[in-house]
């Protein structure tokens, strides 16, 4: 595990969703769901490494390009109800709060801080890791510190 992700503890994630498939507001009518019918194995990995209490981003991918959402990881990662091979997992979440202000990806990618996040490098995938200093300048750009 590279150092820049805690070995221990709270972990950070970013977690894209099309709004037209499951948006945030979708998220906070139903108050918890299962983020199911991932079918990469990398994201696999990260959603067994998942702790109940860690904190991810709600991010609206394809249309809107924005974070717009604090989610909580309530529920881990359990075999994928609609794989039917059964080899990938789903973890369930909830929301925590909208964010202040939505963080669209232009201004993501501006960011210095935020240049080696993994959404960058392999933006096809549907979750990602974030370091503490990710998180903390996503919450600033966000007006939530």
């Amino acid at each position: 595990m590279d150092a820049r992700w805690q070995a221990a503890g709270m972990q950070y994630w970013l977690m894209k969703s099309e709004p037209n498939k499951y948006s945030w507001d979708d998220l906070v009518r139903d108050k918890r769901t299962v983020w199911d019918g991932i079918r990469n194995h990398q994201v696999a990995i990260w959603l067994r490494q998942m702790q109940l209490g860690d904190q991810a981003i709600f991010y609206h991918s394809n249309e809107g390009l924005q974070a717009v959402g604090i989610m909580e990881i309530v529920g881990l990662a359990h075999p994928d109800a609609t794989d039917a091979a059964g080899r990938f997992v789903a973890v369930d979440v909830a929301p925590v709060r909208p964010l202040k202000k939505f963080v669209p990806l232009a201004a993501m990618k501006a960011e210095p801080v935020l240049a080696d996040m993994p959404l960058f490098r392999q933006f096809r995938l549907s979750v990602v890791q974030l370091t503490d200093a990710h998180w903390a300048k996503l919450m600033e750009m966000a007006g939530e510190r």
